[in-house]
């Protein structure tokens, strides 16, 4: 008899060419991930030959109830780490169903810029340090963290290793190995000030994909921890006092090339 892990990680191939599309969007706060599966009748590589989508956008705060269909295009496609086999997550923007962009709708306006010759010419280099905290679900606690208490100083968990220094390594590493197994250009993992505290690298990645690779690896880390039973903020002072924060900080490397002249320079900023 099956067991429920059996039919979860039932293998598709060995006996349909069909697969599984899971069509991700950010949502109306612009920070929340919302995604919705379709079958797909087999295999595609290109975001171009997926077809368009439909959601309720009154349901996720983009849309009025009276007028409430928003259309999903699909943008970028990565390997699904869950499904695996050749099902695939897509990321996906948001429009009306008359093709405007709807206002939560950011990547379209970034999309024309990274796309603009001018842009294109000077490779534009991102490399982003999402730092995040994992928190016990009922509580709303950090992982490690005594119920109702504190830990002991900040100080030993930068980096640090041990039962008593790190929590949620499993969390992390699953997510680190899922991200690869997706195509998505994550550089590293490290440990963060505040005990329960964690951060992941994307890029480098030229362009909008950096921003599409940083989309999915929070998309795919908020699966992980719902798997673990454990929630994910990306708040940017999840505890308030003298405890750590957390960020996105934006590595910033533009190459231009000028009548064989080879200029380069680095910015680098701090974005909650």
């Amino acid at each position: 008899m099956a067991s429920l892990s059996d039919l979860v990680n039932l293998n598709l191939s060995d006996s349909t060419e069909k697969v599984i599309a899971e069509y991700i969007w950010v949502g109306g706060s612009g920070i929340d991930m919302r995604s919705k599966a379709r079958t797909l009748s087999g295999p595609v590589e290109d975001p171009s030959n997926l077809p368009k989508w439909n959601y309720d956008g009154s349901s996720t705060g983009q849309a009025p109830g009276k007028d409430s269909e928003v259309i999903l295009y699909p943008q970028t496609i990565f390997r699904d780490p869950f499904r695996r086999g050749n099902n695939i997550l897509v990321m996906c923007d948001a429009y009306t169903p008359a093709g405007e962009p709807i206002p939560t709708n950011k990547r379209h306006n970034a999309a024309k810029i990274f796309s603009h010759p001018d842009v294109v010419a000077e490779e534009t280099w991102y490399g982003i340090e999402q730092e995040y905290t994992l928190l016990q679900k009922d509580v709303q606690w950090p992982v490690g963290w005594p119920l109702g208490g504190f830990p002991g100083a900040q100080g030993p968990y930068y980096c640090g290793i041990g039962a008593n220094k790190a929590f949620g390594r499993d969390i992390v590493d699953s997510h680190y190995k899922a991200c690869l197994y997706a195509g998505i250009n994550i550089s590293g993992i490290n440990g963060e000030v505040m005990p329960g505290q964690w951060e992941f690298q994307v890029g480098p990645s030229v362009g909008i994909s950096a921003a599409d690779e940083l989309w999915v690896a929070r998309y795919i880390l908020e699966r992980i921890t719902e798997i673990a039973g454990v929630v994910l903020s990306f708040d940017p002072k999840p505890i308030q006092g003298d405890w750590n924060g957390a960020g996105a900080h934006t590595n910033y490397r533009d190459t231009l090339r000028i009548e064989g002249l080879h200029l380069t320079w680095t910015l680098t900023s701090s974005l909650p």
